[in-house]
């Protein structure tokens, strides 16, 4: 390891499932980078739903998984391993890591590291990974989303939602989300979205309402159980409901075969974290040539940053999500840009 690499680090681990006073700070090793790694000095971390999920219990781990939380980091390159040619000491990126993002020192594979687009903060750039990794895969890569399509996004402030609307609008493509309030409904129309206010509006009636009753070609559900049926009736013929969360429970009762059946619906869902290096590398390529220059060039909107806290404060971060009231990415802030 290089000299000016301490040989300790600040981490934020989870001490055993629970509510969020089970995250604690600290002090381990800094780690080496192995083959195809690079070891990045955190300037920024975000915060999303699996951690949460991974700190109650409910997230089971992927084999030799890091299980440190943090899904995503942005920061400067210190240390490169073996057989890494993509990057250097000294470059600033962003990525996707395979766990151990709530520190000060973090592990990501060279693969699934991305240089940090134009004109982003180093704090904004820490927001795209885990969103943007998921969005693109589920909508983008499985679903074959294209111009002039039109998508039924729920949780349409999330950061899965505000990622799912920016990038839309920027392939042209129609876009109707949920939301529980007046404030965020406008949030997903400043995004360029239809908002439905599911507190006040069945999202069924307004999806009917908004496609001259065809259905929309494609649901990203954030839900799961809850909307199983009613996603099901709002889908237009040969349409896709992909499921990537569990707000509302994983075992759907009474699923209405027929319905599936007459609509010739496609029905998929996926977890990020359960992907190959090599599926996870094909996304990142896929992003770095067709979403990162419109976020440089201003084409696709910059990530929504609801709050940032420090990483001592990783629990408050983590009941904020759980409270509901953000609209965009809760984030952490490890250190300064500059060493």
């Amino acid at each position: 390891m290089p000299a000016n690499i301490p040989q300790t680090m600040t981490e934020i681990a989870i001490t055993q499932p629970g509510d969020a006073d089970v995250l604690q700070s600290r002090v381990v090793d800094v780690p080496a980078p192995g083959r195809g790694e690079l070891l990045v000095r955190v300037v920024a971390a975000g915060v999303n739903r699996p951690d949460i999920m991974q700190r109650q219990g409910n997230y089971p781990m992927p084999p030799g998984v890091n299980p440190t939380p943090g899904l995503e980091v942005a920061g400067t390159i210190v240390a490169v391993g073996d057989q890494v040619t993509t990057h250097a000491v000294g470059d600033r990126v962003c990525g996707l890591t395979e766990g151990g993002g709530y520190a000060e020192y973090c592990l990501l594979p060279a693969t699934q590291a991305l240089p940090i687009p134009g004109g982003l903060t180093m704090s904004e750039a820490a927001a795209l990974p885990e969103t943007y990794f998921t969005v693109w895969a589920n909508l983008f890569d499985t679903a074959g989303v294209k111009r002039g399509d039109t998508v039924l996004i729920h949780g349409g402030t999330s950061g899965i939602g505000t990622t799912a609307l920016a990038l839309c609008r920027a392939f042209g493509i129609t876009t109707l989300a949920t939301a529980g309030s007046d404030d965020k409904c406008r949030a997903v129309e400043d995004l360029g979205g239809i908002a439905i206010n599911y507190r006040e509006t069945d999202f069924g009636e307004a999806v009917a309402g908004h496609t001259n009753g065809q259905g929309v070609d494609t649901i990203l559900d954030v839900v799961g159980a809850k909307y199983f049926n009613r996603n099901l009736a709002a889908l237009a013929r040969d349409g896709r409901l992909i499921v990537i969360g569990f707000m509302g429970g994983v075992t759907a009762d009474q699923v209405d075969l027929l319905t599936l059946v007459l609509k010739r619906a496609h029905i998929t869902g996926s977890t990020m974290r359960a992907r190959s290096k090599a599926e996870k590398a094909a996304i990142a390529d896929a992003l770095r040539q067709q979403v990162w220059p419109l976020l440089a060039s201003g084409d696709c909107t910059r990530p929504i940053i609801h709050a940032t806290f420090p990483l001592a404060d990783a629990a408050e971060a983590h009941r904020e999500m759980e409270a509901g009231r953000h609209i965009g990415k809760i984030m952490l802030t490890v250190s300064s840009a500059d060493p």
